[in-house]
């Protein structure tokens, strides 16, 4: 029991110290969870929307299951295909970016991707038909009637985008394959933990889990600001 108490006294310290490793990895984190979750928003949405706002979706038997696969795809799995991608052997193997961030990037906006097309198809689709047609009545646009839509299902596409950021920012298993977890080039908070655990740094990995764990409430608290706006 002092050991935990003394690790997580050391752990409160490195917090209130800002230590330069730990401001390092928690830098890290935000630069490729940001850019993941922004590729897979600017991506996403439009897809989303597209699906969302037609009638019937063509190949609909096939198409739909492959999103909803792709929302439950296991990180591993979304890194072990980044991977051979990039690797020396792989068709993209010439961009050299096995073991970098790029490649992390990669891998989790593959991850994020179907969580925000999924939850956008399905909020639109769980919208009112009414107030489809009272905007097309107006004589919007297809570009106005998805905007008026997808503000119309602003909670639902909030949702979309928190559970895509809690999916990525939490994975483990994509980012330690396409990245290898080198220090000041791809550790991230996830990996840290796993690496800092390993070696019996139980304060480290206590200060990475306590920040991990303020990253995930921000983000759930900031929705609920929202939601309640």
């Amino acid at each position: 029991m002092e050991t935990l108490l003394d690790a997580l006294r050391e752990a409160l310290r490195l917090l209130i110290d800002l230590d330069p490793a730990l401001v390092e990895i928690i830098g890290m984190t935000l630069r490729v969870t940001g850019s993941a979750l922004l590729l897979a928003v600017l991506l996403g949405l439009p897809i989303g929307a597209a699906l969302g706002l037609r009638e019937r979706i063509p190949a609909a038997g096939c198409l739909m299951p492959i999103i909803y696969t792709g929302m439950a795809l296991p990180p591993v799995v979304a890194g072990l295909f980044v991977y051979l991608i990039l690797s020396n052997q792989g068709p993209l193997g010439g961009l050299d970016w096995l073991f970098t961030a790029r490649a992390m990037v990669v891998s989790q906006t593959i991850i994020a991707l179907p969580l925000v097309i999924g939850l956008t198809l399905t909020a639109l689709r769980g919208l009112d038909p009414g107030i489809k047609l009272q905007v097309r009545s107006l004589g919007a646009t297809r570009l106005q009637l998805a905007t008026a839509l997808l503000l119309e299902a602003r909670l639902g596409v909030l949702a979309a985008i928190i559970a895509a950021f809690g999916g990525i920012v939490s994975e483990v298993g994509a980012v330690m394959l396409v990245g290898g977890n080198i220090e000041g080039q791809t550790r991230v908070l996830t990996t840290a933990i796993v690496l800092e655990t390993r070696r019996g740094n139980f304060a480290l990995a206590l200060a990475l889990g306590i920040i991990l764990l303020l990253l995930a409430f921000l983000t759930n608290w900031l929705f609920h600001k929202l939601s309640d706006g």
